[in-house]
């Protein structure tokens, strides 16, 4: 690993890692203080504190990437990640949302269901910024995969934490805490897995933008 890559990781994880847990303290707030509200009141709360959450993500993600990546369409990025997770929560909240239609589905059914379900949800940040990223870098699909890799083990981090912390009738406070504790480390794990996979997504080569005039953009390393 060279020095610009090194000087990448080194901005690239804490920034993110930050970003992404004061994003992730909003739809935390939101679920613990809407757990007992009926779902037409919870589930849109939830979707917009996780378009929050994303954009705030996003953000912090593209004032990294702009140092590498120049010509990034930093607005269409944020607004992609916003998307991705608004997604993702709609995915998520699926299963508790239909639990009184889906209830008494055959296990065999429901399961395969949760695990398309599963899959679509790790893809969906890392497949929104796809849409950015094939401009700018060779091979940008993989992307997809270190993102959801990375989100992978974040909210496996997550759930191993949080999950037996939070208790019945806990007070808020204490709830709040345990949920923005474990999401950040979430948010650590999340960060460094993407970075690592962004330095060797780097290293494939980069497209530089359009030159002023008529012309093609032109590309430097493999041809994605």
């Amino acid at each position: 690993m060279d020095r610009e890559d090194r000087v990448l990781l080194g901005r690239w994880i804490p920034v993110v890692a930050l970003a992404e847990l004061v994003g992730f303290a909003v739809p935390a707030v939101v679920g613990v203080a809407t757990v007992d509200a009926p779902v037409a009141v919870s589930f849109p709360a939830l979707l917009v504190a996780g378009a929050v959450e994303g954009a705030v993500l996003g953000a912090g993600q593209a004032l990294v990437l702009r140092r590498r990546l120049p010509a990034l369409a930093v607005r269409r990025w944020v607004a992609l990640t916003a998307a991705g997770a608004t997604v993702a929560y709609v995915l998520g909240l699926l299963p508790s949302a239909t639990a009184p239609v889906t209830a008494t589905w055959p296990v065999v059914l429901l399961g395969l269901l949760g695990g398309v379900v599963a899959v679509l949800l790790l893809v969906t940040i890392g497949g929104a910024q796809w849409l950015e990223l094939r401009r700018h870098v060779d091979r940008a699909g993989r992307w997809v995969g270190v993102t959801a890799l990375a989100w992978l083990l974040g909210l496996a981090t997550f759930l191993a934490v949080a999950t037996p912390l939070w208790r019945p009738g806990q007070a808020v406070p204490v709830a709040v805490v345990v949920g923005v504790g474990a999401g950040a480390l979430m948010a650590l794990v999340m960060a460094t897995v993407t970075g690592f996979g962004l330095v060797r997504l780097l290293r494939g080569g980069t497209i530089a933008p359009p030159p002023p005039g008529p012309g093609a953009p032109t590309a430097h390393g493999r041809a994605g």
